[in-house]
């Protein structure tokens, strides 16, 4: 009933919720006992409610280890829900016992590399702008869930083809419109940083030149006929990725100084300020 991985995760569970309780105990304040807050029944009460109610001792490392638990519970749930993309467990749950077919070749997957530039975007982030490691987060968040779903469709039977319309009939409702958004704000942030970054003279050069690019790659795609879908999306993300590293190195370099003209003085001649 229960599957390898659901036990080992688990099992990960309840150890992780024991050392935070354990933990979130020990490193409590004693009060008029001399026992590390052991018999400290406000301490306990803390732990076991979660902070609700009572004192916990450290609440980073508290925190920590309950959210590994709650993680490990989330990927056993998971797991046991997928049968573990294992012909072995799917076969239980079959009316005959038999063993399905496994798929021995795999098909290309890219989510591993799209990962790393995450990864990537995350240690830049920390030293140049915040905007830029939340966009990091959200593209290895995505990576990870999109890549355990491709590995559980690879493994679901052993025709790649409905392999493949297994997993598009699940996510293909997300990922349009949720890969639409985050693309076009994306684009949009790191354009951003460009133009305020350059010259204003710069700017209308460089926004122009990018809307002039865009509109011209549209019309070839929409008149060549017979334009494989790897030639567009290959297109399309050598793009993106060149606008987003110019974001980045922008955003690193700083905005370039405004200038605004104040209110007038009293020789009837503005004031120059800075913002």
């Amino acid at each position: 009933m229960f599957t390898p991985g659901f036990r080992l995760f688990f099992g990960f569970f309840f150890a992780a919720v024991a050392a935070a309780a354990v933990y979130g105990v020990a490193s409590g304040s004693a009060g008029e006992t001399e026992y590390f807050a052991v018999l400290n029944v406000e301490t306990w009460v803390g732990v076991l409610s979660l902070g609700y109610k009572g004192g916990i001792g450290d609440h980073v490392g508290y925190v920590v280890l309950m959210g590994f638990a709650l993680l490990s519970a989330l990927v056993g749930v998971f797991l046991v829900a997928f049968r573990d993309a294992d012909a072995e467990s799917v076969g239980e749950l079959m009316d005959d016992g038999q063993t399905p077919e496994t798929q021995d070749d795999l098909e290309a997957n890219y989510w591993p590399a799209v990962a790393a530039f995450g990864v990537g975007a995350i240690i830049v982030g920390l030293v140049t702008h915040a905007t830029i490691f939340v966009i990091g987060l959200v593209i290895v968040g995505a990576a990870v869930f999109e890549w355990m779903l491709t590995a559980w469709a690879d493994r679901a039977t052993a025709d790649p083809t409905v392999n493949r319309n297994l997993r598009n009939r699940i996510m293909r409702p997300i990922e349009y419109p949720v890969t639409a958004a985050l693309g076009v704000a994306v684009l949009v942030l790191a354009l951003s940083r460009v133009l305020l970054t350059v010259s204003q003279f710069s700017a209308v050069i460089v926004a122009g030149v990018v809307a002039t690019a865009i509109f011209f790659i549209a019309v070839v795609f929409a008149v060549v006929p017979k334009i494989s879908r790897s030639v567009i999306a290959g297109t399309v993300a050598v793009i993106c990725v060149g606008v987003l590293v110019a974001g980045v190195i922008t955003a690193a370099m700083g905005s370039r100084d405004f200038h605004h003209i104040g209110p007038a003085s009293e020789h009837g001649e503005p004031e120059d300020g800075e913002h």
